[in-house]
């Protein structure tokens, strides 16, 4: 079986013993809240600076070519979000990525790889980041303060100095830090197989750190309808599961945690997986989130990405998800999806594409 199973494979049963024994059913039309998280970078594999600049204005060229072909329920085309890494900051880069930002296609958050830091280090790389990506128009503004505020991805997975070998973090109290500097959202998990991995799996719930303790994520409060919670931060995961059509050996089944890759494409039966976690706010289950992640810089990623097999996945998504009587499907950035869980956390009625920008709107 796969290794590090054992760090969440507790939860995985509890999940399926209350599918088996939830006798309610509810008969409203199902929202589904559709997001393409991508940890893109252009410099993987430390490749050269001509590499990295084919690497961006291949998506800057050819993403917004097939998005266009594909429309949600509400008209909107799917949007891409690119958690760039701030350590490695390129005005090129952000220049080039802010243009297909302003024509609607994408949105830019922030990935951060860091290791051996300290609160203070920390917080200086976040601030930084927010300095560096704002001023070409990305991240988001609270509609309320005008404050900047951004999307979280920790490089190597590693948020809360989760890894067993302290490496790519050193930061225990990193959620915390992170809410001070403005996130609105961690969107890091699932991370199976990797030891990284939380005990939580697919839900959508508040977490809290502690300077003492590492990977304190492994805990948390559901975000529920008409709830209120203070805590550090808003953990928004992906769908986590097996795939028993796909086994090893032709025993053991494989993990789906949503990745999307060049040797791994996005087939029906992996969307039909996604969907059926069912990863909801509590009180609401009619509003289901879908977030799915990829490493979208890589050529082998990318073909698929831009290619035949992502326009494939758009295609199944509205042909099955968005029937207009069953389903109805939104394609939303990361941004957009945290406005519409907060709106579902408020209690607000009416349809989910009212609240793309409930709370949090684009600083472009």
């Amino acid at each position: 079986m796969a290794k590090n199973i054992n760090r969440w494979i507790g939860s995985y049963l509890k999940q399926e013993l209350k599918k088996v024994f939830n006798t309610k059913r509810h008969h409203k039309k199902v929202h589904v809240m559709f997001s393409c998280v991508d940890h893109y970078e252009p410099d993987w594999h430390d490749a050269d600076e001509k590499t990295q600049l084919e690497r961006v204005q291949r998506w800057v060229e050819k993403y917004p070519a097939l998005a266009k072909k594909h429309k949600d329920a509400d008209g909107c085309h799917p949007r891409h979000t690119f958690f760039y890494p701030a350590e490695v900051y390129n005005s090129v880069h952000l220049d080039l990525l802010a243009k297909i930002c302003k024509q609607g296609f994408a949105e830019v958050e922030v990935h951060l790889h860091h290791d051996n830091d300290t609160e203070e280090t920390l917080r200086i790389k976040l601030e930084k980041a927010k300095k560096d990506f704002s001023q070409h128009g990305l991240l988001s503004r609270r509609k309320l303060s005008g404050q900047i505020r951004f999307g979280f991805i920790h490089g190597n997975w590693a948020l809360n100095n989760s890894r067993k070998d302290g490496c790519w973090c050193g930061v225990n109290d990193e959620a915390r830090i992170l809410a001070d500097c403005g996130c609105y959202a961690d969107f890091t998990y699932p991370s199976a197989p990797s030891e990284t991995q939380p005990k939580i799996i697919n839900r959508i719930y508040y977490t809290r750190s502690h300077p003492l303790k590492a990977k304190t994520h492994n805990y948390g409060v559901d975000v529920k309808t008409g709830r209120h919670t203070k805590a550090h931060l808003l953990m928004v995961q992906g769908p986590l599961t097996f795939n028993w059509t796909k086994r090893k050996k032709g025993i053991f089944p494989r993990i789906e945690n949503g990745d999307i890759t060049g040797a791994n494409p996005p087939t029906k039966d992996r969307v039909d997986l996604w969907i059926k976690q069912y990863i909801s706010v509590k009180g609401k289950p009619d509003w289901i989130f879908v977030k799915v992640y990829t490493h979208g810089a890589p050529e082998k990623n990318a073909h698929t990405l831009l290619g035949n097999p992502m326009d494939e996945m758009f295609s199944y998504l509205e042909e099955k998800y968005n029937d207009g009587m069953n389903f109805a499907l939104h394609y939303v950035s990361a941004r957009e999806m945290f406005n519409i869980i907060k709106a579902a956390e408020a209690g607000e009625q009416g349809l989910p594409g009212e609240y793309r920008d409930y709370i949090l709107e684009k600083n472009i």
